[in-house]
């Protein structure tokens, strides 16, 4: 039985080059659908998050409408998914991928007097909330930001997780391990405060080295403490792994990067979870703290779901005829050419694009298709 996308490619591809184009198409779509579910798809779109505290990570934004950041009485604030929906349509928005311990200022008196329309009784201010420069729309230790409109070449970013900024590559002042080889990155400042890492620097990623499996590695030899209170044991003299293991030197301020999993490498003795609580970082032992967690159980959501746009277009369009499919392929190309010349307007005026415009251009759409197809012929019965 042959598959959809051999179907789909066997519409005389050697004659009818854009075949390809419509099924690159499809595949670019099911990865911008892939990633948006990874991000969007824990996050709650129809009901605001306030009520349930500080989320231990959700989709975040920031308002430059209400909170313009030029003007010095406005202070950084965000606003989940929901509220961006539904409290800041039209807005120019500010998206911050995903954040952790937060909870949705959207109303509060960092809005002046806009209330929220989800839950409009908030109180003034969130205390626990952390804000970083991403709040106005600024990233890495250079502040600019991003896509740069005065850079040629885009540089790809990498979000710290510790303070989940995002930095630029050339500005980590270390290499950049192959994307398989590590899971998560901490700036050189990071690194640099949280000094206890460096007890653990011979199980970071670099260029030299292989994947590490954490689950093989016994950390806890000497001091498996999480392990003796689950087998209802106690011991009152453990090591810490810290005074078992020297700390090694790094360049300051360089970024390190670790495993998959490296989490459970970290000591979980008395000392050291005082020590975590103390740094303001005493979610580090939690696994499910990890943005790959977060987006795991959003892409497994989708997968319940049932098929994805990339699944049932290949599906569509593996059941149309070579005709239909040859019409369905220029229809696209149509529609991809119309919509980019549509859009580039907003880009060189800098506007923002809303619901009423999209309608709009698809009205237009919907109004070149009839002229096309003309008034059918009159028919004599």
């Amino acid at each position: 039985m042959a598959d959809s996308s051999s179907s789909a490619q066997n519409v005389d591809a050697g004659e009818d080059e854009n075949t390809m184009t419509l099924v690159d198409f499809l595949e670019e779509e099911q990865q911008l659908e892939s990633d948006a579910d990874a991000v969007l798809g824990p996050s709650d779109d129809k009901n605001c998050t306030y009520n349930l505290g500080y989320v231990p990570r959700q989709a975040l934004y920031a308002c430059i409408t209400c909170t313009p950041q030029d003007t010095s009485d406005c202070k950084p604030a965000g606003i989940c998914l929901a509220c961006s929906y539904d409290c800041h349509e039209g807005h120019e928005l500010i998206e911050l991928y995903t954040k952790r311990l937060f909870r949705c200022d959207c109303g509060n008196s960092l809005f002046q007097e806009r209330k929220c329309n989800l839950v409009p009784e908030k109180i003034e201010l969130n205390e626990k909330n952390v804000y970083n420069h991403n709040f106005k729309g600024v990233y890495c230790t250079c502040g600019r930001p991003y896509p740069d409109p005065e850079e040629e070449h885009s540089d790809d970013m990498h979000q710290c997780i510790i303070c989940e900024d995002w930095y630029h590559t050339k500005h980590l002042n270390s290499p950049v391990p192959p994307d398989q080889l590590y899971a998560e990155m901490i700036c050189g400042l990071c690194t640099d405060r949280l000094s206890f890492l460096n007890h653990y620097l011979s199980h970071a990623v670099t260029n030299e080295t292989q994947i590490v499996d954490v689950v093989g590695i016994d950390k806890n030899s000497e001091t498996d403490t999480a392990k003796n209170e689950m087998n209802g044991e106690h011991q009152n003299a453990v090591t810490c792994y810290l005074k078992s293991h020297e700390a090694q030197t790094r360049p300051l301020k360089s970024a390190t990067f670790w495993p998959n999993d490296f989490r459970k490498l970290l000591c979980s003795c008395t000392d050291c979870k005082s020590l975590y609580t103390q740094l303001d970082v005493p979610w580090i032992l939690d696994e499910n703290d990890t943005v790959h967690a977060y987006e795991a159980k959003g892409k497994q959501g989708v997968e319940v779901g049932g098929l994805s746009r990339y699944e049932k277009g290949m599906k569509a369009l593996s059941q149309l005829g070579r005709v239909q499919q040859v019409e369905a392929i220029q229809n696209y190309n149509e529609l991809k050419e119309n919509l980019s010349e549509y859009l580039s307007k907003f880009v060189e005026n800098k506007k923002v694009v809303r619901k009423e415009d999209i309608y709009e251009f698809f009205s237009q759409m919907n109004a070149r298709k009839r002229q096309k197809i003309g008034t059918p012929p009159y028919m004599c019965h």
